[in-house]
């Protein structure tokens, strides 16, 4: 369903390579209470191959090491766990592309 005039369509299914760039980015130093052990950490606006953009946490990488540009991929990674022994959350992070950066 179409967000803007609620006009319900034909979706077309499309597999993203899970490659991007980082096209803008945030060091979080002041975090909510749930993340708090996290801190600091880096939440950025990826643009992937494909053309959309997400939000998303970079992992991997040290603060200063970001740089708008940056080659990432896709990773699958824990995002929250309810309790000591409970229920854990999974879901998408991204981290640089080391090997690109490496001389492929």
């Amino acid at each position: 369903m179409c967000t803007e005039c609620r006009r319900r369509g034909k979706l077309t299914e499309i597999e993203l390579s899970g490659r991007g760039k980082i096209f803008s980015y945030s060091v979080v130093h002041v975090p909510p209470k749930e993340h708090e052990l996290l801190a600091p950490y880096i939440i950025a606006i990826i643009q992937l191959e494909e053309g959309p953009r997400v939000l998303a946490q970079v992992v991997d990488c040290e603060p200063d090491e970001v740089r708008i540009g940056m080659p990432v991929e896709l990773a699958f990674r824990r995002i929250t766990e309810e309790s000591e022994g409970g229920l854990i959350h999974y879901g998408y992070k991204f981290r640089p592309v080391i090997s690109a950066q490496k001389g492929d």
